[in-house]
């Protein structure tokens, strides 16, 4: 098959310069041919209006595109190398099937803003996905710390014992960064969800007044790039904020895997998890390994790399389109992918792990309780840097608050044994797609 850009006195590319330069868009764009073929019809539309097709042609290529997406679904419909993309695939069926309506389809657009209205639609979709396996996450880590409000866990500093905390307040904690990831993927799906269809290559559509807010409305984007010539200068930049949400999420989950693996060694041994989240090693019988939380730690750095490429391919190329803006769509669709593999990997590691409250109540050593023993003082009068020198020379001071609970020992919202979720929860329920 030839692509669609070749003419009939052009003999066609070297077949190494077609494997070069097509890459792996075959894989992506099965990926995106449903919301490509979507796309199509609310252009179609756009072009009934204008006059540009009849009613007639309208109705046969909607009635095509329906089959095209039975046939998707039903996994019968492929893109070879030679195809190029998922965009010529479409357009060849079209024309099989309706004859010059479907030779009228890419009328008024490109593939460079084709692409991106399909890419775009498919990135609100799946990051909606992510946002609500994030949220889902955020609303595990709450339950637990909601069961555990009181339950005392070691608080440290440089990976050595240093003050009281709980359970409940490590959780929260998690959950509140989550949330703040939220909002950063909120916004980065709010940006991309912006119609480019009309900007064509970059430059507009001469003499046809394309309706380019109806399209954009038919579509669900929330607004369209008004300017043709944006297009695709934010072409890398608005995936790249995409990523960059992912990749907040991520590191917040790298951390809460580093806790785990820690907290379920046999040295810690303040969680366990459950057997089916567990491995086996080929030559240690007793062997029990944290994987899934090991594994979960490396994502943050998988996709920081393809950020990084995001931020460095566009990076000094003069505006309009180039053909190296091509891997950014993997980088972004790779991404948003590995997100929700990590989130259900997360979600199954918080619910399926059990804190030990008897191990976690002998490792209550009196020094944690120093900070408290010196405040009490100063809540007395004492300065505190006269109270830090006293109660350090003094630990029979640190036993006196030892023995209280941590909802005696603190007094301020948010602070161990003083935890509570309702706002957190609210929140969740205001970012969740």
């Amino acid at each position: 098959m030839s692509p669609i850009w070749q003419k009939e006195a052009h003999g066609g590319a070297a077949d190494w310069v077609t494997r070069f330069t097509v890459g792996d868009d075959p894989h992506w764009d099965m990926m995106l041919m449903p919301f490509d073929a979507a796309a199509s019809l609310a252009h179609a539309a756009g072009l009934l209006r204008i006059g540009v097709l009849t009613s007639e042609e309208f109705e046969a290529l909607q009635d095509a595109l329906g089959r095209l997406g039975d046939a998707i679904e039903k996994g019968e419909v492929t893109i070879t190398v030679e195809d190029e993309d998922c965009h010529t695939v479409i357009e060849r069926f079209l024309i099989e099937e309706t004859g010059d309506a479907g030779r009228k389809i890419h009328t008024g657009r490109s593939r460079n803003d084709q692409v991106l209205a399909a890419l775009r639609l498919w990135l609100r979709q799946h990051l909606g996905e992510v946002m609500e396996e994030v949220a889902d996450l955020a609303e595990e880590l709450a339950d637990l710390a909601d069961d555990h409000s009181d339950t005392f866990l070691p608080g440290y500093t440089h990976t050595q014992r240093a003050m009281p905390s709980s359970v409940g307040a490590w959780a929260l904690g998690f959950a509140e960064c989550v949330a703040d990831d939220l909002t950063i993927l909120k916004q980065a799906r709010d940006l991309n969800n912006a119609s480019p269809l009309g900007a064509a290559a970059g430059y507009g559509v001469p003499h046809l007044e394309l309706d380019r807010a109806g399209v954009a409305s038919d579509l669900g984007f929330n607004r369209v790039q008004e300017h043709v010539t944006a297009v695709q200068l934010s072409r890398g930049k608005f995936e790249m904020a995409a990523v960059h949400g992912l990749v907040q999420v991520a590191a917040t989950i790298n951390r809460l895997a580093s806790d785990i693996v820690l907290y379920c060694s046999a040295e810690f041994g303040f969680v366990r998890l459950d057997e089916e989240l567990t491995t086996g090693s080929s030559i240690m019988p007793q062997k029990k390994n944290p994987d899934i939380a090991e594994l979960a730690r490396t994502v943050v750095h998988r996709v920081a790399a393809e950020m990084q490429i995001l931020l460095t391919v566009p990076a000094n190329l003069p505006s309009g389109y180039h053909r190296d803006l091509q891997v950014t769509k993997a980088s972004v669709m790779r991404s948003v992918l590995m997100l929700l593999d990590l989130g259900q990997a997360a979600s199954g590691l918080v619910d399926g792990m059990a804190f030990d409250t008897e191990k976690l109540e002998s490792a209550r050593g009196k020094e944690l309780f120093a900070t408290a023993a010196a405040l009490e003082q100063v809540k007395g009068g004492k300065p505190f840097r006269e109270a830090y020198r006293d109660v350090a020379s003094k630990p029979e001071l640190w036993d006196e608050q030892a023995g209280q609970s941590l909802s005696d020992v603190y007094t301020t919202p948010g602070n161990p044994g003083k935890t509570d979720s309702k706002a957190l929860r609210k929140r969740l329920d205001e970012l969740r797609p």
